[in-house]
């Protein structure tokens, strides 16, 4: 038997012992992360599948693991064999109807209460309902079929560098507690980890890449209470907390902290699992809606924003020599593999300047494993960079003045035309939205249609979002705004001054290459509008500095303005990062950022 399959008979027989004709394992934590602790990556552990994002459902006959369309190569490869049939999201039903279908009247669906949101559970209840099927929720089960569970975190947590912070932990809280009071809720549970560290100006290294700490925040009117294992605090953490006036409580006693709750609270149903609320009593009233601090977090101030721009030099420093050194190895024949290319992008990203960390795992894809959206190379399982073609390299740093995440593609070799073309023409989609003025507040997903005109006109399309908003030394992937047309618009979308988001198309063919072009841009009014009658309007400052190779451009599909915004972008990389590099880097530099011309 393969180890999936042996996973997945120890998961039936403990479902037979604990009465259960379904199992459920989401990719989730008690905080609704999309990263996740080691100590909850049960989905991944068990059924092999790595990717970041995915459900499990297991019945005693079947097995299904769901999965948007970033995943599904990568799903079906890691699947082959397991008895896990892989389930594309957007084109089969949702796990929760395939449940019900599968499972007979009154059947019972187990779920891990700490990896389910009550929103979660809400929309399974209601599938299930018209069968009976009722939703449980052992605490055991979990552990007994997944022996090798990793510990709890133990990490150290720590003060986010003063220096770099634009507002106190008590201002914070202050705006909270008066969003509370406009909300009408006498108390507010905040789940999130970013949330609590954008809070409390604490960091630490509980989930991989992204700088958070496994905690719980409870406030109210006049007391704010931190639920985390302060054994790992530093002193400084310590003495800022108390500074704050955030008193400190051990982590598993946030449940029962909750029976003491009166009055009203405010939960956002999406980021708060089921555990958690076991004990609030039946009197409370729940007041559901977005964390406050999420809307607060996402519009950065404008020294926030001063430092990020900083930040992006020294990041864009570290990827002239990264590009350096990759294009002189190629050229002398040594082996390159893309495994090789996290460490050496660590290498020159550890020598910049405030550097903290990678902000997630490196994507680097050469040639068909770039059709992969989220493919990510391991020692076992790497391509060899050679012959022609085309690696994505996807990657990104954790600095103490914002967060970076960057797509380039680079040439291997004599790339084809075709591949050319596909570049040329996510280099068009890109430019379109970079260059878009749209009116302040409008839902991100509206404008998604703008980035993917281009491709949609050659009769191309790519299945994931355009943009997602970007942490400052928090998490890369951030809300609540998203460039996305699959997604619903609502009130919380709303592009407002001061949001950093991503623009990321892309062009993928299954086995043969992928492509993506992805900047950062800061949400900054029109300079000297034209038209003030309408309302203010945005574009979007492009903060990301480092060339787009010019190599794979076919400059007769695109018209003068795409060329003259390349050769203005390429001038204002050249003009900030030349004074940052020396040698090999700066000769690569000044070489990609030659200004692009038609034969």
């Amino acid at each position: 038997m393969t180890t999936a399959d042996q996973n997945l008979a120890a998961l039936r027989q403990a479902m037979q012992r604990h009465g259960l004709d379904a199992f459920v394992i989401p990719s989730a934590d008690p905080h609704l992360s999309e990263y996740l602790p080691e100590h909850w990556q049960a989905r991944r552990d068990l059924s092999g599948f790595t990717g970041s994002v995915g459900t499990l459902a297991v019945t005693p006959q079947k097995a299904g693991l769901w999965v948007d369309s970033r995943y599904w190569e990568q799903a079906e490869q890691q699947l082959a064999g397991s008895g896990i049939a892989l389930q594309k999201m957007g084109e089969v039903a949702p796990y929760t109807e395939w449940l019900a279908e599968n499972l007979q009247e009154g059947a019972a669906v187990g779920v891990p209460a700490d990896m389910l949101s009550l929103t979660g559970k809400r929309g399974l209840e209601a599938a299930l309902a018209a069968k009976n099927i009722r939703v449980e929720h052992p605490e055991t089960l979990l552990d007994e079929v997944w022996p090798q569970r990793p510990a709890m975190p133990s990490e150290k947590v720590y003060v986010h560098n003063p220096a770099f912070v634009s507002e106190t932990a008590a201002e914070k809280l202050a705006r909270v507690r008066a969003a509370m009071k406009e909300h009408g809720a006498d108390a507010h549970l905040v789940s999130s980890l970013d949330d609590i560290a954008w809070i409390t100006n604490l960091r630490g290294n509980d989930v991989p890449f992204n700088p958070v700490f496994l905690s719980f925040l409870l406030i109210s009117a006049d007391t704010a209470v931190l639920f985390a294992d302060h054994s790992r605090f530093s002193a400084e953490a310590a003495a800022a907390l108390q500074a704050a006036g955030i008193e400190a409580r051990d982590y598993a006693a946030a449940a029962a902290a909750l029976a003491d709750v009166r009055g009203s609270l405010l939960v956002e149903p999406n980021k708060t699992a089921v555990s958690t609320l076991r004990h609030l009593p039946e009197s409370v009233r729940l007041i559901e809606d977005i964390n406050p601090s999420t809307l607060f977090k996402s519009v950065k101030s404008d020294a926030d924003i001063a430092r990020w721009r900083d930040v992006m030099a020294q990041d864009g420093a570290a990827l002239c020599g990264f590009f350096a050194e990759f294009e002189q190895k190629l050229a002398a024949g040594e082996r390159v593999t893309e495994f090789d290319i996290d460490g050496m992008l660590l290498k020159h990203r550890s020598r910049r300047e405030g550097f903290i960390s990678p902000s997630f795992g490196t994507i680097a894809g050469f040639n068909a494993n770039a059709a992969m959206a989220h493919y990510s190379a391991t020692a076992e399982h790497y391509s060899v960079i050679e012959g022609d073609g085309m690696l994505l390299i996807d990657s990104g740093g954790q600095y103490w003045g914002g967060t970076t995440d960057i797509t380039r593609m680079a040439p291997v070799g004599t790339p084809s035309e075709a591949q050319k073309r596909d570049y040329t023409l996510v280099l068009k989609a890109h430019i379109a939205l970079d260059e878009t003025v749209f009116p302040d507040n409008i839902a991100a997903p509206m404008i998604d249609a703008v980035c993917r005109k281009p491709l949609w006109q050659a009769q191309c399309n790519y299945g994931h979002g355009t943009g997602h908003g970007v942490g400052y030394f928090l998490n890369v992937h951030e809300g609540p705004q998203l460039i996305a047309c699959a997604a619903t618009p609502n009130k919380n979308h709303a592009m407002k001054k001061g949001m950093v988001t991503s623009i990321e198309p892309g062009l993928y063919r299954p086995g043969k290459w992928g492509i993506r072009i992805e900047n950062l841009a800061a949400n900054m009014p029109v300079p000297n509008p034209a038209e003030t009658e309408f309302g203010e309007f945005l574009y979007f400052e492009t903060l990301t500095l480092c060339p787009i190779d010019t190599r794979l451009m076919l400059p007769a599909m695109m018209d003068d303005n795409e060329i003259r915004w390349v050769n203005d972008y390429h001038a204002e990389v050249r003009r900030r990062l030349e004074p940052l590099t020396e040698g090999d880097a700066k000769a690569w530099l000044l070489e990609r950022t030659k200004p692009l011309v038609r034969a």
